[in-house]
């Protein structure tokens, strides 16, 4: 099961990196880019580079950038206004600019159109900053209490391979991080995206239920398990949430 970093982690590790002088410019962009075409940043000037945005938030005064995977009904990583919330919501991932000394700060939220990324720039309220430490130990605790309820429910029944990614911690693609990101940080990125992708595969499929209430019964495990994941990655590619170096 192959898992890649959402753009908004990508961009907030390597921007990090490039912006506290850990990367090359280079460097930054293959990262942030991937296999994407492009990535557009609008801007009052017209469209711009990802290194013109960048260079926009330094002089802002950023010095580092932050991730969010929010869901409806859970803004978790995001501090507001309602149009930056309810668009990264839409997106499923936004971006926000660490440091800034003003408010309102920087948020940046990404739309793919075909293989290219457009980013539009939101006013930003502080926000919360993730607790790494905190959100890996809900994970875990997460996972075994979704383990143990879906072992009750014989998903290895109806869903052989999630009962068997379940159950293996050490699953998951490693990702590349640039350096500065703490290795508790990328190790806890991997089980996030790999958990996420086993709710997301799990979710898609009723599998051999055969009444509503078992459908239900699964999705009440299955979705505060992907909220933890969420949140995990959003502390994994959050500098404002990492332990001192």
């Amino acid at each position: 099961m192959a898992t890649e970093m959402p753009v908004a982690g990508r961009l907030a590790w390597w921007g990090t990196a490039f912006l506290r002088g850990l990367a090359s410019p280079d460097a930054y962009v293959d990262a942030v880019l991937a296999d994407d075409a492009a990535h557009v940043f609008a801007g009052p000037e017209g469209p711009g580079s990802l290194l013109e945005a960048t260079a926009g938030l330094r002089r802002a005064g950023a010095t580092a950038l932050g991730a969010a995977f929010p869901a409806p009904g859970d803004p978790h990583g995001l501090g507001g206004p309602p149009a930056f919330s309810t668009a990264a919501t839409d997106a499923g991932e936004a971006v926000v600019a660490l440091g800034v000394p003003t408010e309102p700060g920087i948020g940046w939220v990404p739309v793919r159109v075909g293989r290219a990324i457009e980013w539009s720039s939101y006013d930003a309220r502080r926000r919360m900053p993730p607790d790494l430490g905190e959100a890996d130990r809900t994970l875990r605790r997460a996972l075994l209490e979704a383990a143990n309820e879906l072992a009750r429910l014989d998903v290895a029944r109806w869903r052989p391979e999630v009962a068997d990614a379940l159950h293996d911690l050490r699953a998951g693609d490693p990702v590349t991080a640039p350096a500065g990101v703490p290795h508790r940080a990328a190790d806890l990125a991997r089980r996030a995206l790999h958990l996420g992708e086993v709710v997301d595969l799990a979710l898609d499929s009723e599998g051999a239920a055969v009444s509503a209430g078992e459908i239900a019964a699964r999705r009440a495990v299955l979705v505060p398990l992907g909220a933890a994941a969420r949140h995990a990655l959003t502390a994994a590619c959050s500098p404002d949430g990492w332990p001192d170096a």
